[in-house]
């Protein structure tokens, strides 16, 4: 009756809305005493894309930021793979965690948003989630670092930060993708130009990473092979093979894709008619 149902308030649990039919679901938390305690609980949630990376950077960040081990869920899976099981089991636990214990801000914790998903979609999908079920989203590192607020400006940036992601990834796709084709026209294999080679592309990192800058690494570094073979690099060709290298890093499934994607166009092409 309208009249009643204007009198009657009751609260939905979040798993249910319009047009659902009805079924056994989450019962609404129970009103919390304003004098209750409240505390933060956190659960973290580490993803890398190939076995050949590394967790342990992330883990060491997750638990220097307060979050035990035993509640760190990690995987190393690409995110092409839109089911990531421990990425579920993070979710999982959280949702449990925040039905016992209402009065406690329970945060989902990543180092940076990247680790979440491959498109603006999904992540703002996850977003809405986390949002639905009382959950809060945190980020270590990255253009969104600290705690995501779902309301106001806060959702418009992370939406507007996803899709940056997406276009930075869909970028990389395209210019391994044609770094691929013209090195196959040529008769090559591999994207990178062959004046910096990987070794000596190992050798500046490592250098770099004691602090040494280019100019002092370049005179110890000579090109293999080509018209400039025996000379030294340009700091043009280092500082271009060190921005491609952290692309590659920054968003390995992208050049995977590539790759993926270069195969298949080469088995069409070369595929009797």
């Amino acid at each position: 009756m309208p009249w009643l149902a204007k009198l009657l308030r009751v609260p939905t649990p979040a798993d249910r809305g319009p047009g659902q039919s009805w079924r056994p679901g989450t019962p609404p938390p129970a009103p919390i005493d304003p004098d209750t305690p409240s505390a933060d609980i956190r659960i973290g949630y580490a993803r890398c894309s190939h076995l050949s990376q590394e967790l342990q950077s992330q883990l060491d960040a997750l638990a220097k930021h307060g979050i035990p081990r035993d509640k760190i869920f990690s995987e190393k899976i690409s995110t092409r793979v839109r089911v990531r099981p421990q990425l579920e089991a993070a979710l999982k636990a959280a949702r449990e965690i925040k039905a016992h214990a209402p009065h406690c801000r329970v945060i989902v914790t990543v180092y940076e948003m990247k680790r979440l998903g491959r498109d603006a979609a999904e992540l703002t999908a996850l977003a809405d989630h986390l949002t639905a079920h009382g959950l809060v989203l945190e980020m270590l590192a990255g253009p969104l670092q600290g705690m995501y607020d779902p309301s106001g400006a806060g959702r418009l940036l992370f939406a507007f930060f996803a899709a940056m992601a997406e276009t930075e990834r869909e970028n990389i796709r395209e210019s391994t993708l044609e770094g691929l084709d013209t090195a196959a026209r040529k008769g090559k294999h591999g994207g990178r130009p062959a004046v910096i080679t990987d070794d000596m592309l190992h050798t500046v990192l490592r250098r770099r990473a004691l602090g040494e800058p280019v100019e002092q690494i370049r005179p110890d570094l000579l090109i293999p092979t080509g018209k400039r073979k025996g000379q030294n690099p340009s700091p043009a060709s280092i500082y271009r093979a060190l921005a491609e290298h952290e692309k590659r890093q920054a968003y390995p499934e992208a050049v995977e894709t590539a790759h993926a994607d270069f195969t298949t166009l080469q088995q069409r092409d070369h595929s009797p008619k």
